[in-house]
């Protein structure tokens, strides 16, 4: 989610019932050389909290370190991502790299930990491979050194992102801790989240990918949970109306310019699958100013019948 799950599409997921966001990756050596970038990332608006920092690192000095300078954002918890199966991130010893060394996710969960007074979650997957699936006994260590909740991605970093998640490895670790854990994997749909929880037995479902150009998501898994109602998903205008205000609260804080650059890939997860968004996909990817997306929107509304 790392570029694309910024303020203001945590802030649409939020308004859609999201019950928390967790902020994009944020490096710790970045943190500690004072990178504006870092700083930019870690900003938080009122409309996303229950909000957290997410910061990913390899050295447990560096990590809390970079805890205590998140705390003038006031996050309202730090997040440890020791998942992103990225090479870029894993060729240096950090996200999911660190589950082939268990002691030293160890030392850098407890570096947090004792560094602020704020809860720590960490994100891990169900294990480096499939010779070395080692979740449970990573959960175990996480609760050891203070973690307050767990997130499971039920993949090793070796699968990346397919085949499916594999939820008795988020199962098994739920059954082996006592903190709460967060199911991780595949929830595309209000049923996906519905079954996770009940296979699972999970506290908590969190969803990624599935929310891109759809953060309505977050509504139709509530009403789901809540009373088994099957939302329909919303209307060609109203899907135009939701991508339009995501742009302009992106332009808002991005200026135009950047704004548009930015979003470019979530208009072509909005109207993906829409008749005629693969004919105006090229224009998708090049829109600049506000205006050239409410006009495209308009066109994908009168082709789809609306």
């Amino acid at each position: 989610m790392a570029g694309t799950a910024d303020s203001p599409f945590r802030a649409l997921c939020k308004s859609y019932g999201a019950a928390f966001c967790i902020g994009e990756m944020v490096s710790a050596k970045g943190v500690c050389f004072e990178d504006r970038k870092s700083k930019e990332l870690m900003s938080i608006s009122e409309a996303e909290r229950p909000c957290a920092v997410q910061l990913f690192g390899c050295n447990p000095e560096d990590m809390a370190k970079a805890a205590v300078s998140a705390l003038e954002f006031n996050p309202d918890f730090i997040d440890i991502n020791m998942g992103c199966p990225a090479p870029k991130v894993t060729n240096n010893g950090c996200g999911s790299a660190l589950m082939k060394d268990p002691f030293l996710a160890g030392q850098i969960i407890r570096a947090v930990v004792d560094a602020v007074k704020l809860p720590v979650s960490v994100k891990f997957r169900k294990g480096w491979d499939e010779k070395s699936v080692n979740c449970v006994e990573f959960a175990k260590t996480a609760e050891d050194n203070g973690a307050s909740f767990v997130t499971v991605h039920g993949r090793t970093r070796q699968q990346m992102y397919s085949p499916s998640a594999d939820l008795d490895a988020i199962k098994a670790v739920k059954s082996a801790v006592n903190i709460p854990v967060i199911g991780n994997g595949d929830i595309f749909t209000a049923q996906d989240a519905k079954h996770m929880y009940e296979y699972t037995g999970c506290d908590f479902v969190m969803a990624g990918r599935g929310t891109l150009g759809a953060p309505w998501l977050f509504a139709q898994i509530n009403a789901m949970l809540s009373h088994g109602e099957e939302l329909p998903p919303p209307s060609i205008t109203e899907r135009m109306n939701v991508m339009l205000r995501h742009a302009e609260s992106v332009c808002s804080q991005k200026g135009e310019r950047n704004g548009m650059l930015e979003m470019r890939k979530h208009a072509l997860w909005y109207t993906k699958g829409l008749r005629g968004s693969a004919r105006l996909r090229a224009e998708f990817s090049t829109v600049s100013e506000l205006h050239e997306l409410s006009l495209l929107a308009e066109k994908i509304t009168e082709l789809n019948g609306e």
